[in-house]
């Protein structure tokens, strides 16, 4: 196996003349240096991690007592479900282009400011509210799921399975926090605008946190947004992108459905908010061991397809399978998309060559991927009003899964976004 952070060419990649030299990651000059300095910014990315799925998992937590005191009709919920995430990928192109003009780290410093804001309105509980709240907090959830690689691939370079493994583990974090803690809160308080209102807390406390980052980054405007390969002519970008579009559809209808699944199931609130969590927790393990993994392959199919099934397997065995097996179907559920959600992250980073690169295939896999995956929330909830049930979204599933394999397979192969004709032209130089 080869060691994809040292980007040196394989056994099975001899009859490819040799690649350009991939830039030194240090020469650029906004990447931080030191390992004090360093061991903090990544602490702090994993923090900012932490909030970025909250606003999903904590709605689904409380979503029937939310219908059951306000009587919120079912295209209030699908839009409370699926407006959001249509709004990461809206926004996620728009990341690159604030970065390049104001720095990535201040980019994320408003976003987070957004975030927060706009979960306090979300927590008003007002249905006009609840719906500007959720889609600010769609939009500024964006902006940093965009930049984040982009800084991960610019300062830790030398650790980019370890530290895609930790931002990756935080995101699953923060829907398990989500799913497990919302429930508990609404059974202390009452109330369930408190329950969601609680979740402002920790975006403040990481608004705090992160300032003096923002302030004291220097950052290098750039001149050209032409600057080195084109993602969308590129079709290792798009089959990046399509599976992340599967993956999507899948990941956020397990925090959008999973705990109303169970809980129609017959499992109670309390006990449902438990499982959910817990497989969101086994999503951490799969997000944290899937990354260390990918880098140190010679290519990813093997681990793209095994994960893809894993993920629809398990979500579709929740809605139909046997009960009494709920834990293993759910842990099964938790373990493959924890690591899928990884492995399609990490692409961005084994992809491109540098942290300019990887900043626009993280726009373009994101801004498609979560655009079109917000149709997975939409279609889950228009299949069970239209069925009653949701053996149909399981079916569906099994299907989106088969061709997440098929796309995570293309995407898995050992090759950068922008030199696909060099190596078709060596292959035909044989």
């Amino acid at each position: 196996m080869t060691d994809r952070t040292t980007d040196v060419p394989g056994p099975h990649t001899h009859s490819v003349p040799p690649r350009v030299p991939a830039p030194d990651p240090t020469a650029d000059p906004g990447a931080i240096t030191g390992a004090r300095a360093l061991f903090v910014l990544g602490l702090l990315l994993v923090l900012i991690g932490l909030n970025l799925r909250t606003l999903f998992s904590s709605f689904a937590a409380v979503l029937t007592e939310i219908r059951a005191d306000t009587g919120m009709s079912v295209l209030v919920v699908t839009l409370l479900t699926s407006v959001p995430v249509l709004l990461l990928g809206v926004f996620a192109p728009v990341a690159p282009i604030l970065a390049r003009r104001f720095g990535a780290e201040r980019v994320i410093l408003g976003a987070m400011m957004l975030l927060t804001l706009g979960l306090a309105t979300r927590g008003l509980g007002l249905l006009p509210a609840m719906l500007i709240g959720t889609a600010v907090s769609g939009a500024s959830i964006a902006i940093v799921n965009v930049l984040l690689p982009g800084l991960v691939k610019r300062n830790f370079h030398h650790r980019l399975g370890l530290m895609s493994g930790l931002y990756t583990m935080s995101i699953c974090a923060s829907a398990a926090l989500g799913a497990g803690l919302t429930h508990p809160l609404f059974d202390a308080t009452g109330s369930w605008q408190f329950a969601l209102l609680a979740w402002t807390i920790p975006a403040a406390v990481m608004v705090l946190l992160w300032t003096p980052i923002a302030v004291r980054q220097k950052h290098l405007r750039r001149a050209s947004v032409a600057q080195g390969p084109s993602v969308w002519r590129s079709s290792t970008a798009w089959n990046i992108t399509i599976f992340m579009v599967l993956q999507a559809m899948m990941s956020f209808s397990v925090f959008a459905w999973l705990a109303p699944i169970l809980r129609e199931r017959g499992i109670d609130g309390g006990s449902a908010g438990l499982i959910v969590s817990v497989s969101i927790v086994l999503q951490m393990a799969g997000s944290l061991a899937a990354p260390a993994l990918a880098v140190r392959l010679s290519d990813q199919r093997a681990i793209n397809l095994v994960l893809a099934l894993m993920a629809s397997g398990g979500f579709a065995l929740s809605i139909f399978g046997p009960l009494e097996l709920i834990w293993v179907w759910t842990g099964l559920l938790g373990l493959g998309q924890g690591g899928l959600t990884a492995v399609a992250l990490t692409m961005i980073i084994l992809r491109t060559r540098d942290a300019h690169a990887a900043a626009h295939l993280s726009g373009m896999m994101q801004g498609v991927g979560y655009g079109l995956g917000s149709s997975g929330t939409l279609l889950v909830g228009q299949l069970h009003a239209a069925t009653g049930t949701f053996t149909a979204a399981g079916v569906m599933f099994l299907v989106i899964g088969a061709l997440a394999a098929i796309f995570g397979y293309r995407a898995g192969r050992d090759r950068f976004v922008g030199e696909e004709h060099a190596l078709r032209n060596a292959d035909h130089t044989l």
